[in-house]
């Protein structure tokens, strides 16, 4: 071997080529985030439960999509109706289907039944924890593959919790289930806070709600909450505010309000969706909510401690006062999202000509072949030729592609294609 190895010149040398060696892998797979596993997935009970065909039918297309995790909600109320007299039909059903086809159910406990609530209905917390947590550990004991759980839903508005009070979530419901489903399976994560963005009247903000519960002594494996955008024009990126309300565009004040009270949590975002014109007059295109979703998915690749992203729902809802957020119309009509969702793609940035896009390959598993597409006069053509992915799906590739252009993800194996995407 050459002395000159280990000369400072020599040195300097290796050091430039790790640098390259470092900045390659770094276009290549985007982040050192890309070998972290994060769980993309929805939620749609009323479709899961109701929709057409078989449950079995509509779980494999859920899976097709590429999802990992399924949240459903499973009501207190009507699984215990008696006290320890209890109904496992319809959790018997939901969550066995999702199971069986190799789906994470995220299972949310929410509603007190009359014998327990401290006013009789389901939205206010029992008089006595006991009884949520040995519901909690029935529940966990029935269902030990679940691995993640959810204490109730959005607590800090009336509407689901009254009396709005961290403390009383705390210690009627959080602590007590957290005890609950760890007695019987020590294994399963359990998510406290499911927030909403804003409390609303007679509500409170998701970062008082945070403080409290950490005033409260909550215990947690993960902070869950659920980003919806709630300003007009607001982006995954932007359209926040400097106050205490926390959208996705507010991601940031999560991480930091959550760091703060719970240094050891992770974070899961348990609902999120975009209503779509038509049919709802306040919701956004069809092309924009397409492109919220790869900005989304993107955003959350990036968060360090966000584990979990849970679109919400899987076809809108019939009734306009309610949401239309799917990827499907009420008529089943798949919308642009549909595609998304199984690839999504997002501009990171742009230089003169010089465009970096980000983007992920659903379902697969290890490494899977992709092309970036760019419409040029009047067909698509293939961009650097066929190339593959990082283990889990994803990367991140410069491409000459100016403002105006026109780029898409394509799947030779499937031959599918995501929606375009405008370099902005």
């Amino acid at each position: 071997m050459s002395r000159s190895v280990g000369t400072p010149e020599r040195m300097r040398v290796l050091a430039a080529l790790v640098a390259v060696f470092a900045c390659a892998c770094a276009a290549t797979t985007g982040s050192a985030r890309a070998a972290s596993d994060v769980k993309f997935g929805i939620q749609d009970d009323a479709w899961l439960e109701n929709g057409p065909g078989r449950i079995a039918t509509r779980v494999r297309t859920l899976k097709n999509l590429g999802l990992s995790v399924v949240r459903v909600t499973i009501d207190w109320d009507e699984t215990e109706p008696e006290q320890g007299d209890y109904d496992w039909s319809r959790p018997d059903r939901l969550l066995g289907a999702l199971h069986g086809q190799g789906l994470d159910p995220v299972v949310t406990l929410w509603g007190t039944p009359g014998w327990a609530s401290a006013n009789g209905r389901p939205n206010a917390p029992p008089t006595q924890g006991s009884d949520f947590q040995r519901f909690a550990r029935a529940i966990a004991t029935r269902f030990r593959y679940v691995r993640y759980w959810l204490v109730w839903n959005e607590p800090n508005k009336r509407q689901w919790l009254n009396p709005v009070s961290p403390a009383l979530y705390t210690t009627r419901l959080l602590n007590p289930a957290y005890a609950g489903i760890k007695s019987a399976n020590p294994l399963a994560k359990v998510g406290g806070g499911v927030t909403a963005p804003r409390g609303g009247q007679g509500g409170m903000t998701p970062v008082d709600f945070i403080r409290g519960m950490a005033q409260a002594h909550a215990r947690l494996d993960a902070y869950a909450h659920n980003p919806y955008s709630v300003y007009p024009g607001a982006t995954p990126y932007t359209g926040g505010c400097s106050c205490k309300v926390i959208t996705m565009a507010d991601l940031g004040r999560l991480l930091t309000q959550v760091g703060r009270a719970f240094p050891r949590a992770r974070i899961w975002l348990t609902e999120y969706g975009y209503q779509t014109n038509p049919p709802d007059p306040y919701g956004v295109s069809y092309t924009l909510q397409a492109r919220y979703i790869g900005e989304a998915a993107r955003r959350v690749f990036d968060a360090p401690k966000v584990d979990m992203l849970i679109q919400y729902l899987y076809r809108d809802e019939p009734d306009i006062a309610r949401w239309q957020s799917g990827l499907e119309t009420v008529s089943g009509k798949a919308k642009p999202s549909l595609d998304a969702m199984m690839l999504p793609l997002a501009q990171v940035s742009r230089r003169g000509t010089r465009t970096t896009v980000w983007g992920q390959v659903r379902p697969g598993a290890g490494p899977r072949e992709y092309a970036l597409q760019r419409f040029s006069g009047s067909r698509w053509s293939t961009i650097g030729g066929v190339r593959e992915t990082s283990s889990r799906g994803y990367f991140q590739r410069v491409v000459t592609a100016g403002r105006g252009t026109f780029l898409r993800l394509f799947d030779p194996v499937r031959g599918v294609s995501s929606p375009s995407l405008v370099v902005r």
